[in-house]
C-alpha cells in the first residue's frame, strides 16, 4: 500500500472516518441538543432551560475535538508533533468550556435579578461583570496550559491596570457608581424615578456605564450612572408603588360644602373601582384648603396603584365629577367681577369708595 510520507494511506483514512464519525456524532447531538433545548423552554423552571443551553454549547464542539485528538492518534504522529496538537487542543477545549461557562453563569445571574425583582428587570451590569471575570480566568489557564507562564503577566496586568485606571477614571466612577446603586436598593429596573434635573421615567437598564430610563412619551433617556451620586432623585416605587393622587378643583361659596364633600367622596369610590389602576377599598378624602376670589378650592386624594394610572385617574374622576355637579344643578366657579357705578360718579370719571364693589 502507499504512503502519504511516513503516513500510510490506511491511517489517513482511518483518521478520515474518525473525523467523519466525529462531525457526524456532533450534528445528532446538536439535533438532540436543540429539541431538548425546546423542551425545557416549555416547563416553568428556569434552570433546565440554562442546563440545556450549557450543554447545547459544548456538545458539538467538545465533539469536534474529540474527534480531532483521536484522528491525530490514528495517524500516529511523531511524540512532538502529538504534543504540540495536545496542548492546542487543551488551550481550545479550556476557550470553548470557558465561553460556556461564561454564558452560564451570566445567564444564571440575569435570571436570580429577574426573580427578585420581577419580570421587567433588565440589570446587565451584573451579568458583564461575570461574564468578563469567567472569561478572564479562562484565558489565563489557558495561556498556562500552552506553556505560558502566568505569573509575569499578572504583575504587567498590575501596573498596566493602574495606568488604565487613571486614564479611565469617568468610565470606572460610573461603573462603581453603578454598582452601589443596585447594591444599594436605590433604583431597580422598572421604578419610575424623577431627577432634579428634569429627567424622569422608567428605568430600563443599568449597565456598566449608565441607566436607561423610558419616559412617558415612549423615549429612551440615558443617564451617565455618576449622575446618581450627585443629584436629588425621587424613586415614586418606594417604599411602595402605589401613591396618592391629589386632584385640585373649586366650588362658588354659596354652595353648601358638607354636601359638596359627600358627592366627591361618593364620585371618588366609584372611579377607584371602576378605573384600571385604582385601588378600591382605599379612603378617598376631601380637603377644603383656600378662598380665592371666586371660589373654595379643595384637593380630592385618591390611590393609584402605580405612577403611570394617575393620569387615566385623574381624567376620568374630573369627566364624572363634571357630570355630576351639573346634575346638582351646582354652576362652575366662572370667574366675575361686578361693579356698580352711580350717575355722579360716572360724570366725575372717579367713583366713591362705598360705591366700587366687587
Amino acid at each position: 500500500m502507499g504512503t502519504l510520507g511516513d503516513l500510510s494511506w490506511a491511517r489517513v483514512i482511518a483518521a478520515a472516518v474518525v473525523m467523519a464519525a466525529a462531525l457526524a456524532i456532533a450534528v445528532l447531538l446538536r439535533l438532540l441538543t436543540g429539541r431538548l433545548t425546546r423542551r425545557a423552554g416549555d416547563t416553568r423552571w428556569a434552570w433546565d432551560d440554562l442546563a440545556a443551553r450549557l450543554i447545547r454549547d459544548l456538545a458539538m464542539p467538545l465533539a469536534v475535538l474529540l474527534g480531532l485528538w483521536t484522528a491525530a492518534k490514528v495517524l500516529e504522529l511523531p511524540r512532538g508533533t502529538l504534543d504540540v496538537i495536545a496542548r492546542v487542543l487543551t488551550a481550545v477545549t479550556i476557550l470553548v468550556v470557558s465561553l460556556a461557562l461564561a454564558r452560564l453563569i451570566a445567564a444564571s445571574v440575569t435570571s436570580i435579578a429577574m426573580a427578585r425583582q420581577g419580570v421587567a428587570a433588565n440589570v446587565t451590569i451584573f451579568a458583564n461583570i461575570t461574564r468578563v471575570i469567567v472569561l478572564g480566568i479562562g484565558v489565563l489557564v489557558m495561556l498556562q496550559s500552552i506553556g505560558v507562564s502566568i505569573t509575569p503577566l499578572l504583575g504587567a496586568l498590575g501596573v498596566g491596570g493602574l495606568a488604565v485606571a487613571l486614564a479611565l477614571q469617568d468610565t470606572l466612577a460610573n461603573l462603581f457608581a453603578g454598582v452601589h446603586v443596585l447594591a444599594s436598593k436605590t433604583i431597580e429596573p422598572g421604578d419610575y424615578i424623577k431627577l432634579s434635573t428634569g429627567q424622569e421615567g422608567y428605568v430600563v437598564d443599568i449597565n456598566w456605564r449608565n441607566t436607561s430610563i423610558r419616559t412617558l412619551s415612549d423615549n429612551i433617556e440615558v443617564i451617565p450612572n455618576q449622575r446618581f451620586s450627585d443629584t436629588i432623585l425621587t424613586n415614586y416605587h418606594r417604599p411602595a408603588q402605589d401613591m396618592s393622587v391629589l386632584v385640585y378643583a373649586k366650588v362658588h361659596y354659596e354652595v353648601d360644602l358638607d354636601e359638596v364633600e359627600q358627592l366627591l367622596i361618593r364620585v371618588g369610590h366609584e372611579v377607584m373601582k371602576d378605573v384600571q389602576g385604582g385601588v378600591a377599598d382605599c379612603n378617598v378624602l376631601v380637603r377644603f384648603d383656600d378662598f380665592n376670589d371666586a371660589a373654595v378650592g379643595f384637593h380630592v386624594i385618591l390611590r393609584s396603584s402605580e405612577f403611570g394610572d394617575q393620569f387615566a385617574i385623574k381624567h376620568e374622576f374630573l369627566k364624572r365629577l363634571h357630570r355630576a355637579l351639573r346634575e346638582e344643578g351646582i354652576a362652575p366657579p366662572y370667574w366675575h367681577h361686578r361693579v356698580a357705578l352711580d350717575e355722579p360718579s360716572r360724570a366725575n370719571g372717579v367713583p366713591r369708595k362705598d360705591e366700587l364693589a366687587f
